[in-house]
């Protein structure tokens, strides 16, 4: 995660509000924020480690990436430390797209479902200016509802 003191007011903003997303994102899939890092760097971006693995590939671990241009992707680890290893991006109009959106991205995946997706990133936005990424991500916000007494995730592996 990079890490600076010297983050300019519109960022710190971005990055609260991502963290909100992120969160909201999280509780969906049923992991905390204890999962996630944020890169401040451009394009901003964001890990959230999954707390479960995909059948066809049982033996790595598996994350969320997220970043400003092209939105979520879902990844396995490999082996030996090299960069994740993207198998789809989720694609769409928004770089955030409704937690229950994500979820079905995710559970679609871990069912094997090869037909959600995209093979490439997608370009939903240039990044690079915080005011803009800052005024997307507060642009998010959840629907507020009723809490049912046993109300279950989207996401069951």
């Amino acid at each position: 995660m990079t890490a600076s003191l010297d983050i300019s007011l519109h960022q710190h903003i971005a990055i609260r509000a991502l963290r909100s997303y992120l969160r909201a994102v999280g509780d969906e899939l049923g992991v905390g924020l204890e999962s996630a890092t944020i890169d401040h760097d451009t394009p901003v971006s964001a890990y959230l480690a999954l707390d479960t693995r995909l059948p066809h590939c049982p033996d790595r671990d598996v994350a969320l990436l997220w970043d400003e241009e092209h939105g979520w992707a879902i990844a396995k680890e490999t082996h030996s430390g090299e960069d994740l290893l993207v198998l789809a991006y989720l694609g769409g109009p928004t770089i955030t797209p409704s937690p229950k959106r994500v979820a079905r991205f995710v559970n679609a995946l871990y069912c094997d479902d090869r037909t959600v997706g995209l093979p490439n990133p997608p370009a939903i936005r240039a990044g690079g200016s915080p005011e803009e990424l800052a005024a997307q991500l507060l642009a998010y916000r959840p629907t507020p509802t009723v809490a049912e007494p046993n109300a279950e995730r989207l996401f069951q592996p």
